[in-house]
């Protein structure tokens, strides 16, 4: 499976609405660690993707970046470090860099989807869902499933044998879905995220029956019972078959009738949209 190249990297940053630095550098004299032209991108998280030649030049640029998004700049800026003098290197270049920041929600943000399981049903889901303006990002431990779906710049893939650890990650406005191979693996998540999170809707697969059982165990736990009425379970409108591609139908279905409930309503009458083309 071939990586993302840094472009779509970044594409995908700016539709799930991440703040971030890129950082390229655009003049290397002497005996630099990296050719002219070498990017990073840089996220409050630390360094996501590409190089700059890695060692202290690489660190420091990190710092500045990390220190621009804890500033909230939005000016691009230059630098330009002699790598004995500046960084601390023994070799005698110096460095010319370029650090572009780009804010948190920005334009070009997208709605993000988080989906929890990367099985059946998740399968036939990803491609109804890829074509639209949004930003899925798919969790599994197993990497044969993740390998199995579509690629493109806004779908990214995380295998994580932890997956309720990457719950604090996601945007406020994130549309969770769990449909993991069970509830054993589905109530980690679940938990976690009605517990310290307040996400606009959190979708979970099964039965009624399911529901009641994560319901009476999470509040066992501790949740509060008001907070655990706060997802929706079976996941889905009422209608199909339990085939997954009806299935997936019926959650995208959901997820864009919730969506649309969200924005602000026109004070006029609604008119019917007309296709363009």
């Amino acid at each position: 499976m071939s990586q993302p190249s840094l472009y779509e990297q970044l594409t995908a940053l700016q539709r799930e609405g991440q703040g971030f630095v890129l950082v390229v550098l655009v003049e290397a004299l002497g005996s630099t660690p990296q050719d002219t032209g070498a990017k990073m991108l840089v996220t409050a998280a630390g360094l996501h993707a590409g190089t700059v030649g890695g060692g202290k030049v690489e660190a420091r640029a990190l710092t500045l970046a990390q220190e621009m998004l804890a500033a909230g700049a939005s000016a691009p800026r230059f630098v330009n470090w002699t790598l004995k003098t500046d960084v601390g290197m023994t070799c005698g270049g110096s460095v010319k860099l370029y650090f572009e920041p780009h804010a948190a929600g920005g334009v070009g943000a997208a709605w993000p989807i988080w989906i929890f399981g990367a099985g059946h049903v998740v399968q036939a889901l990803v491609p109804v869902l890829a074509p639209l303006d949004c930003q899925l990002t798919v969790v599994d431990p197993r990497r044969e499933w993740l390998d199995r779906l579509p690629r493109s710049a806004n779908i990214r893939f995380i295998q994580a044998d932890e997956p309720k650890e990457l719950v604090p990650t996601m945007p406020e406005n994130a549309f969770l879905l769990c449909l993991t191979k069970g509830h054993a693996s589905d109530r980690p998540v679940l938990q976690r995220a009605l517990a310290e999170r307040n996400f606009p809707f959190i979708g979970v697969i099964g039965s009624e029956a399911k529901a009641e059982v994560l319901r009476r165990e999470m509040i066992a736990d501790g949740l509060p019972a008001e907070r655990a009425k706060q997802f929706h379970c079976p996941v889905g409108l009422p209608f199909g078959s339990n085939d997954p591609r009806e299935i997936a139908l019926s959650i995208a279905a959901q997820l864009l009738t919730e969506r649309d409930a969200l924005k602000p309503q026109p004070t006029d009458a609604k008119r019917q949209k007309t296709p363009k083309g």
